[in-house]
């Protein structure tokens, strides 16, 4: 019985260290995600950085369309004159 409480009461301080690294790595871990590499800090103050939001294919083909239509009107413009 006192080998196993010692070694209850061994576990118990290893936990607690690893909540005490753990608090640390996440400290720096957020530090870290705030700063990019040339020393600005990222996203908004209270830290929730937003993500980008990404274009489907169709999205992208349609404003490619309208650009080249654009580009063929002021081409088209531009011989006239």
């Amino acid at each position: 019985m006192v080998n196993l409480s010692k070694v209850v009461r061994q576990l118990k301080q290893e936990r607690d260290q690893t909540r005490a690294k753990l608090q640390q790595l996440d400290t720096a871990l957020k530090i870290l995600g705030e700063v990019t590499a040339n020393g600005r800090t990222q996203g908004r103050a209270d830290g929730n950085s937003r993500t980008r939001r990404t274009m489907s294919t169709a999205a992208r083909r349609k404003i490619a369309a309208a650009q080249r239509a654009r580009w063929a009107k002021w081409k088209a413009a531009q011989k006239k004159k």
